[in-house]
């Protein structure tokens, strides 16, 4: 069965795509990962979608276009990923998550835009989406659901694994002693990108090879003041995104920080506790109160990243690291993680065939095949739901809708190959 993958991430910065040809061989789940492409975003239309993230305020009529509009791109994409990978049995549109509720340490509710009723009129294919929501009904956080994905392709690691996906969010999941964890850690890209937009530190919006943070000092103050976010010491299963995330969250980090008012940081002893940053820290730095130059911001961002993502990784004691992502690319965030987990392997996920660029389009490929197939795309540990879940809501193509044999007995393992 050939499934075609769709996602645009936490970065609004366009959408992903991975063909995929799927063949069940006795308990293993064989994958041909076929075409895969990134199409961005028209400009006109990524300005407006971030001017809509929360914690702006928008209008039904907003949403209504965005959907619409969104829903159009994605249609595109499908069908040129169509045109240049050959036809598809199934495609799974994610769509473009704008806001994902999380209440009392519980997701409530998510909404995810991109009519999918656009890609199945365009391309004639069954359309998979609104993946997320079933297993939220069910208790469970609708994310990460690439936990499916990391489950079957790298649960047989030695000494256990943590796969790391860096987007806008990074979330991880952990495979130890035949067990299955995950959860979103924090920001990756989300703040970075945020600064480098917000201040047009340049057009691209987003730290290019990581060329802001290397030319920055990281600011201890400043970091101590973003580490001391209380969802970092909430206990997983746990979900976050840009509605914590944005810009104004680090505009208040600065203000606690007193990087944007009188002197002093505003950072006192009770502060630290548990940050990783010392006393020692905030002192012979060569820095003022006010001494925080742009790049300085980013490399401090960047450094949140790293301390967040590390200390995780050193509590769940696995022997390798795998990272996908677009934050995977950084050269000082890998150099970060790898300075800071002696002894653990850092490899990018494209050594276990999932390269890393498209990671998260073919997880959406591979909760398709399972959908299709009547079987779950959650794994209770993955997303804290009660029990697991077959997901997402199907909109037809242009034939009669035709879905294959049920099969009774969900994959133990997953090979993908190009």
């Amino acid at each position: 069965m050939r499934v075609l993958g769709m996602i645009s991430g936490t970065s609004h910065d366009g959408i992903d795509v991975a063909l995929v040809d799927f063949t069940l061989e006795g308990d293993v789940l064989r994958g041909r990962v076929g075409h895969t492409a990134s199409t961005p975003y028209p400009a006109e239309l990524r300005a407006g979608l971030l001017a809509a993230l929360p914690p702006a305020a928008t209008t039904l009529a907003e949403v209504c276009v965005l959907d619409t509009l969104i829903g159009q791109c994605f249609a595109g994409a499908a069908e040129a990923a169509i045109a240049a990978g050959g036809p598809a049995d199934l495609i799974v549109s994610h769509g473009q998550t704008v806001f994902h509720w999380v209440e009392g340490a519980h997701a409530r509710g998510t909404l995810q835009l991109g009519q999918p009723a656009w890609i199945a009129e365009r391309t004639g294919v069954p359309v998979l989406s609104d993946v997320r929501v079933r297993d939220i009904t069910a208790g469970g956080h609708g994310a990460p659901l690439v936990s499916v994905l990391d489950g079957l392709l790298l649960g047989g690691l030695d000494g256990g694994a943590a796969v790391l996906n860096l987007g806008g969010i990074a979330n991880m999941t952990v495979l130890r002693d035949g067990r299955l964890l995950a959860y979103d850690i924090g920001p990756a890209n989300a703040l970075i990108d945020a600064v480098v937009t917000g201040r047009g530190l340049n057009a691209r919006g987003f730290d290019e090879d990581g060329g802001i943070a290397a030319a920055g000092r990281v600011h201890p103050g400043l970091l101590a003041a973003l580490l001391d976010e209380p969802y970092y010491r909430l206990p997983p299963p746990k979900s976050t995104g840009k509605e914590l995330f944005h810009l104004g969250y680090v505009e208040s980090a600065l203000a606690r920080a007193g990087l944007t008012g009188p002197a002093g940081t505003g950072v006192t002893d009770a502060d630290l506790t548990s940050t990783g940053v010392t006393d020692a820290d905030l002192t012979g730095t060569g820095l003022t109160d006010t001494d925080l130059t742009d790049a300085d911001l980013v490399a401090t961002l960047t450094e949140l990243t790293v301390r967040t993502v590390a200390a995780d990784v050193r509590a769940a004691g696995v022997a390798t690291l795998v990272v996908s992502g677009g934050g995977c690319r950084n050269p000082v965030v890998m150099a970060g993680l790898r300075a800071a987990l002696p002894g653990v392997k850092v490899s990018p996920s494209d050594a276990y065939g999932a390269p890393a660029d498209d990671k998260e389009a073919i997880a959406f490929a591979l909760i398709g095949w399972l959908s299709a197939h009547g079987l779950p795309g959650t794994v209770p540990g993955g997303t804290g739901a009660a029990a697991p879940r077959v997901l997402g809501t199907l909109t037809p193509g242009a034939g009669p809708l035709l879905l294959p044999a049920p099969v009774a007995t969900p994959p133990r393992s997953l090979v993908l190959a190009p």
